[in-house]
């Protein structure tokens, strides 16, 4: 027991008691005299172990002169682009930085090694410490890369140079701005119109019936338009906020065809369905979202004397849908981005059809939140296939 505690930690207990004995002579108080005995050991032990109990007697001491670290090991640890300059050369550099700017640097200068106008200053020039604000390029690696240098001194002079990939946070910036714009235009586009026909209509064109009675027309197509867009937009932005919350009902897709052809009467649907299918795991009421859009979609561009065609099977583990239609069909080139926002092949004809051209885009962010895959094939002439894959209920996606 005694070989458990240094001799420093034993003469502490026994100071401890001591305070005690004489805390209980002065004052015949047990509870202070117990406070003060289990107080003032408790903090010997905590003491004790953090400094006596840890060491062994028979253990040697550890050794305190193991290597430095390499600087290049830690360089080639660090997943972003970094380079040493020294006295303007190139003297070190990682693998992501020989990657993006070519393994011939080392021994280069650094001008010619970082080829860009607003760099070279900062490379070469003088830098006042803890000031550098960093600097964005423009044309490294590929044309749509977008980086951002900064620049730091070392202890012995050398300059070290990091470079981050800003490419995708320039894109999702961007795809905001244009979302924006996007929006603002669709907007304005309808509420210009309604105010420019209530303003005649506060003229003397109010005061015919027949005419009044177009414009009023006009302003509440409009106006209708505008509530669909608000929306569709509403509903974008609440599919996004759950998009890494897993819905966890089972859906009876098979069901929800059904229903969604009873809702849906414009258009002739033909039903497909497979026999026993699986329900999938799913947001019913976003499900439902997906089949009206498809199947609108299918029935405002597809011939009117043409059925649409919505089959239902079981694959293995997977439940899958398509939704095809009998149209004009959809040149290649605009297959990959029928999914974004505000996206149209024919932009007349799908407002004049009353769409927003956030359909698709809706329809995409859901299969996403269900784990699923959006797939959409089409020959000009002939038609155009929208396939979604959705794991079945019980099934990891």
């Amino acid at each position: 027991m005694v070989q458990g505690f240094g001799i420093r930690t034993l003469t502490a207990i026994g100071l401890v008691a001591v305070a005690a004995i004489a805390v209980f002579l002065l004052g015949h108080d047990v509870q202070a005299t117990l406070v003060t005995l289990i107080g003032g050991v408790a903090a010997v032990l905590t003491a004790a172990g953090t400094s006596e109990i840890a060491v062994d007697p028979d253990q040697p001491p550890a050794s305190t002169d193991a290597p430095p670290l390499d600087l290049g090991d830690v360089l080639e640890a660090i997943v972003e682009p970094i380079l040493i300059v020294t006295e303007g050369r190139v003297t070190q550099a990682n693998a992501p930085a020989r990657a993006l700017l070519g393994g011939h640097i080392l021994g280069q200068n650094v001008r010619l090694a970082i080829r860009h106008p607003a760099a070279a200053e900062r490379l070469v020039g003088p830098i006042a410490p803890g000031t550098a604000e960093p600097i964005d390029l423009v044309g490294l690696g590929t044309l749509d890369q977008r980086w951002q240098m900064r620049v730091a001194l070392g202890a012995g002079g050398q300059r070290i140079v990091h470079l981050i990939d800003q490419t995708g946070n320039y894109a999702a910036e961007r795809m905001r701005v244009d979302f924006v714009a996007n929006a603002s235009h669709e907007l304005r586009t309808p509420l210009a119109s309604i105010l420019g026909y209530i303003e005649t209509l506060s003229d003397e064109a109010g005061e015919d019936a027949a005419l009044r009675g177009r414009f009023l027309k006009i302003m509440d197509d409009e106006a209708r338009r505008m509530q669909r867009l608000v929306e569709d937009l509403i509903s974008l932005s609440r599919i996004e906020a759950e998009k890494y919350r897993l819905p966890d009902r089972a859906v009876d897709l098979a069901d929800l065809v059904g229903e969604v052809r009873a809702e849906i009467v414009k258009g002739r649907i033909v039903l497909d369905l497979g026999d026993g299918v699986s329900a999938v795991t799913g947001d019913r009421v976003q499900l439902s979202q997906m089949l009206h859009n498809l199947v609108g979609n299918a029935i405002k561009y597809g011939r009117a004397d043409a059925p649409v065609t919505v089959r239902l099977w079981q694959d293995a583990g997977m439940v899958r849908l398509s939704v095809a239609d009998q149209g004009d069909g959809i040149p290649s080139e605009h297959i990959p981005r029928l999914t974004e926002r505000f996206y149209r092949v024919d932009p007349g004809r799908s407002r004049a059809g009353g769409g927003t051209g956030l359909g698709l885009a809706i329809v995409k962010h859901i299969v996403e939140r269900h784990r699923g895959r959006l797939d959409i094939a089409s020959v000009v002439g002939t038609g155009t296939t929208v396939s979604i894959v959705l794991p079945a209920h019980g099934v990891k996606g």
